[in-house]
């Protein structure tokens, strides 16, 4: 699965959604990691929806977006998009929320785990 992370310096989920400048794409299996992109968002957007729109269409893909703080307009369309917000409470590592992924992949991952996984056409 494809996951997002809203970054102000590619090791860490440090960055509120609507803010970020940039997101590292993962892509997460049971077996490893990799990192797919790092994706540049607009920065001269003012218009908070259109601002909001840009960063989900800059995340087209990905299945859930880690993020310090998400909004609850752009958490709304986040879901819409099929995108599962996950805030962190403080600056978190990229690779321990990895870790994390992965040992619910190869554990008993929750049910909304287990829908991303076969929307995506994957076993587990």
């Amino acid at each position: 699965m494809k996951v997002a992370f809203a970054t102000k310096d590619l090791e860490n989920i440090n960055d509120h959604f609507g803010w970020a400048k940039q997101f590292a794409i993962y892509e997460i299996s049971k077996d490893g990691s990799s990192l797919v992109e790092v994706v540049k968002t607009a920065e001269d957007i003012e218009d908070e929806n259109s601002k909001i729109e840009s960063k989900i269409e800059a995340l087209k893909g990905a299945s859930i977006v880690y993020c310090e703080a998400i909004g609850s307009t752009a958490a709304a369309k986040v879901v819409q998009n099929r995108i599962h917000p996950m805030k962190v409470t403080e600056p978190t590592s990229i690779q321990s929320a990895i870790s994390s992924l992965k040992n619910m992949l190869n554990g008993n991952p929750p049910p909304w785990i287990k829908r991303i996984v076969a929307n995506e056409g994957g076993a587990l």
